[in-house]
């Protein structure tokens, strides 16, 4: 078996190579989450690029064509909450390339995720990992990471009892700004693209610990002199207020304690051009998730801005489609979850210019769907048939 496995891989990548130059055809498209369907289109990639998306395009002989019959195409997916902390990823520089491929392929590219955002991990495996993957020798999709959080002194949560002591030295605890400020550019010197704050940390059941101000502010202010996004587990009120006092950018989930979240405080969020990623399906069985949704769906009014994220791999279930119930129960309609998926986060990584939109200059990043979230069936979101980066398959149904 695995013969074959490696077999198929080595396929893949012969595959690959040529698949830069890729053209699907009789597609139904949506080139933006506001543009409407458009039928019986062809998208051409060239080089990694989508070159043309239209009705009557020229596909060069030689050209790799996706069947479609009807498919429904948008722009490559982004999960912008996800972990590499589980067992199965340690030593992923040495780890055999297939056995990669396939834990990548079920936790991520089977759901049409061509980015994704790592909020906490050992960030020398995730940056070995992702090394692995632009050089080609593994399939993926592009990866930012915040290598190891940043929480409170002497308040690691207690969900993180079971982790190993050498992963657990490494998270950080600064005591002092200036520690926090170190903290942040050893991060930095990893390589890691963002930093992670608990502004909140959840201690005990019901007892949450929060970071001290001047702490929190000071990662803050280190992260945003090197131009890196904050993103912060806030878990309530308090933890909220020190993420809007210190400047964070973006709430990696919802405030799962909602007392004192009002619209007054959501309102500053906005006004701060904070975004919020509400992580539904990680309090799907809470007893306050409708107010949890709520409070999602406030800040949405509001103006806030939303972005897909789901704690894949802190959640060992890897099922997209609880999210996508929760957002649609929030009121959310099927152009606002595909914003969320694709132009959002492409605004807040600052990376709009060639992301987020299936259209000519865009890079070849799609995620192919067999049903049309119009339906207003939030599963169609799960329903993947190709998961294309740059131009290359790195995901296909069976």
């Amino acid at each position: 078996m695995k013969l074959v496995l490696s077999a198929l891989i080595a396929l893949l990548f012969a595959c690959g190579a040529d698949a830069q130059n890729l053209a699907i055809v009789n597609a139904t498209v949506y080139v933006s989450p506001q543009a409407p369907a458009q039928h019986g289109l062809t998208v051409l990639i060239r080089d990694g690029k989508i070159v043309a998306v239209g009705m009557h395009v020229l596909v060069p002989d030689g050209t790799n064509t996706l069947p479609c019959n009807g498919c429904v195409v948008l722009a490559g997916f982004w999960n912008a909450h996800i972990h590499f902390m589980e067992p199965k990823w340690d030593d992923a520089a040495h780890q055999p390339a297939e056995k990669l491929a396939g834990q990548i392929d079920s936790m991520l590219t089977h759901s049409g995720f061509t980015t994704v955002v790592d909020t906490g991990s050992d960030g020398e495996n995730t940056i070995a990992l992702r090394r692995r993957i632009e050089s080609g020798e593994v399939p993926g999709p592009r990866i930012y990471t915040s290598g190891p959080p940043i929480f409170p002194a002497h308040a690691l949560p207690f969900y993180l009892d079971g982790i190993s002591a050498e992963l657990r030295s490494k998270l950080g605890q600064p005591e002092t700004p200036p520690e926090a400020t170190a903290f942040v550019d050893k991060n930095l010197a990893l390589g890691t693209d963002i930093v992670k704050l608990f502004t909140g940390s959840i201690v005990k059941p019901n007892q949450i610990t929060p970071m001290a101000v001047p702490i929190a502010k000071a990662a803050v202010d280190e992260a945003h002199r090197h131009g890196q996004l904050v993103f912060s587990h806030t878990s309530n009120l308090e933890g909220t207020r020190v993420a809007v006092e210190s400047g964070v950018d973006v709430l990696a989930h919802a405030p799962e304690e909602t007392s004192g979240i009002d619209e007054p405080l959501l309102r500053t969020m906005m006004a701060q051009r904070m975004t919020m990623i509400p992580t539904l399906k990680l309090f799907s069985r809470d007893d306050n998730i409708a107010q949890i949704r709520a409070e999602v769906s406030r800040f949405h009014a509001l103006g806030g801005r939303l972005v897909y994220g789901t704690d894949t791999g802190f959640l060992p279930d890897y099922d997209q489609g609880e999210e996508f119930r929760q957002l649609t129960q929030s009121g959310l309609g099927f152009r606002e979850v595909l914003a969320m998926l694709t132009t959002s986060p492409a605004e807040l990584f600052h990376v709009a210019s060639h992301e987020g939109k299936v259209e000519s200059g865009m890079n070849g990043d799609l995620t192919v769907l067999t049903a049309d979230p119009a339906s207003g069936d939030p599963a169609a979101f799960t329903k993947v048939l190709y998961t294309i980066r740059g131009g290359r398959v790195i995901f296909r149904a069976k």
